[in-house]
């Protein structure tokens, strides 16, 4: 265990030391944040979201993957439909409830109640989990409920108003988040893996990113009734020394452990039923499933603490003070330099990056997706900071880019399509849904840009592109198999004239 605690360390390391590194570099050249409230802050926050990701990464392999894949079968084999829709639902709708990110987002959200926002993406979540369920046991293309479902939020996009139009496709983006991805996808692979086919592991992809579109359409008809007002609710806390950082976090850390605990709750007392019921799982399972959970309730508490403790205000006193010191446009290539980089922090794309090596046997390598997604999420911050610019419409990208994404489903393979849905979801984790949409929010407002048109959106353009990549990805590779299966075919029928030939001389002497 010491040695898989060491591993995750520096694997979190290396993923944290770059952002810090390139926001130390943005504080001490051209937006310089005040010393306790920004400098120390972040560099604190940051130490302490390298241990979170490390003991939640540790926990998520020994805990809360074999729960999902536990339940996941255990339901399967119960061989009742209704069971299987009505479990995947609840399960779908109180993990996201507890959602962090979404509390977040629904949070900065003035003029309509916090709950009826989590209530209605958390619905939408669980009607699409249970549809992706469905479409797993009754063999389904995914590229089909993609198209049916992405046409369908295209059209109510044109019902919503403006305002709520970006907060709508955003809250299929936070709504994926740390607890619900790995979960999702270990739950998928559990449940597919009770067919034992050829196809059953890959069908374990693509959920997350059915559970991505149910609440933005769910969200998008919310819309249609309720309007956004007022200006962002972020506050950047008053600290002058290193006491008052100890004190910002004793005062508000237990609300982490009581959130934390109330997100993870539903899953692990879901597990303890089927545990009496139907598996039966020995003692010593249970005690390693036990330990990974603590490593995960402790990872994550600390991970979301320092995300929202520090990350959030540093964001956006950068997006803030970066407008008044430079250019509006050179945030388009600061905001690609710091999308390359937080995408690597995900924990959720660690465990991604994970099943896909796996699933796919090496053919597509955890190193290669990585690069992959850091291209992808690099360039959709960058757009959206260039939305920030100049006030453009989220349809204007949204659109086009989601139509490039349906269009390539039906030239890669179907894997691939799972693969780069689940992607963009896993994509746009806390950090985007923290740093990134703060610091869009603190550079609209320094503009006087309205931020429900302009800054929100972030997070769902961060799900959207490394869709796009992966799938021109898929491309690559399938052109490369075609061209590989040529060459082979060719040189196996001349070596077959050849043998033929010479037998027919030896015939005919």
């Amino acid at each position: 265990m010491g040695k898989l605690l060491l591993d995750k360390l520096k694997e979190s390391t290396s993923s944290i030391v770059p952002i810090i590194i390139l926001v130390m570099l943005i504080n001490f050249s051209v937006a310089p944040m005040p010393l306790w409230n920004g400098t120390l802050l972040f560099l604190v926050s940051a130490s302490l979201m390298i241990f979170g990701i490390a003991l939640f990464n540790l926990g998520v392999d020994i805990s809360l993957i074999p729960v999902g894949e536990h339940l996941g079968s255990s339901i399967v084999k119960s061989r009742n439909l209704f069971l299987i829709v009505v479990m995947t639902f609840i399960l779908g709708v109180f993990v996201t409830i507890a959602e962090p990110d979404l509390i977040i987002m629904a949070g900065q959200v003035s003029g309509v109640p916090d709950l009826i926002i989590i209530i209605v993406v958390a619905v939408g979540v669980g009607l699409a989990l249970a549809t992706a369920f469905l479409r797993i046991l009754f063999q389904v293309p995914l590229s089909y409920i993609l198209i049916g479902c992405y046409l369908s939020a295209f059209i109510l996009s044109g019902f919503t108003g403006p305002e709520f139009l970006s907060i709508a496709w955003e809250s299929g983006a936070v709504s994926t988040g740390p607890i619900l991805v790995p979960f999702i996808m270990a739950f998928g692979l559990g449940l597919a893996s009770v067919r034992g086919d050829k196809t059953s592991e890959e069908d374990g992809f693509g959920l997350v990113a059915l559970t991505l579109i149910g609440p933005i359409i769910a969200v998008l008809i919310l819309g249609i009734f309720f309007s956004p007002s007022g200006g962002s609710a972020l506050a950047v806390p008053d600290l002058n020394s290193f006491s008052d950082i100890v004190s910002l976090y004793r005062a508000n850390i237990g609300g982490y452990f009581a959130q934390v605990a109330v997100a993870l709750f539903p899953v692990y007392f879901a597990f303890a039923i089927f545990q009496v019921w139907k598996l039966h799982l020995s003692a010593k399972t249970i005690l390693k499933i036990f330990v990974g959970t603590i490593y995960t309730y402790i990872g994550l508490v600390l991970f979301l603490a320092s995300a929202n403790i520090g990350f959030m205000p540093a964001g956006y006193q950068l997006g803030n003070i970066l407008v008044q010191n430079i250019s509006p446009w050179l945030l388009i290539l600061i905001g690609f330099a710091i999308g390359f980089l937080v995408v690597s922090a995900e924990p959720a794309v660690f465990v991604l990056k994970r099943q896909v090596e796996d699933v796919t046997e090496g053919v597509i390598s955890g190193k290669t997706m990585g690069t992959a997604l850091s291209f992808g999420v690099g360039i959709s911050v960058a757009l959206a900071m260039l939305r920030v610019v100049t006030g453009l419409s989220i349809l204007y990208f949204i659109v086009p880019g989601y139509f490039l994404a349906l269009l390539l489903s039906f030239y890669i393979p179907p894997l691939f399509t799972s693969i780069a849905f689940d992607s963009g979801a896993v994509a746009s984790g806390p950090l985007a849904a923290t740093f990134m949409l703060s610091l869009a929010l603190g550079a609209s407002e320094s503009i006087g840009g309205n931020i429900f048109t302009d800054a929100f959106g972030i997070v769902a353009l961060v799900a959207m592109m490394p869709v796009i990549t992966i799938s021109l990805f898929g491309l690559a590779y399938a052109i490369k198999a075609r061209r590989l299966e040529k060459e082979a075919v060719i040189p196996a029928e001349d070596t077959i004239i050849d043998l033929d030939y010479t037998a027919g001389q030896v015939d005919a002497e």
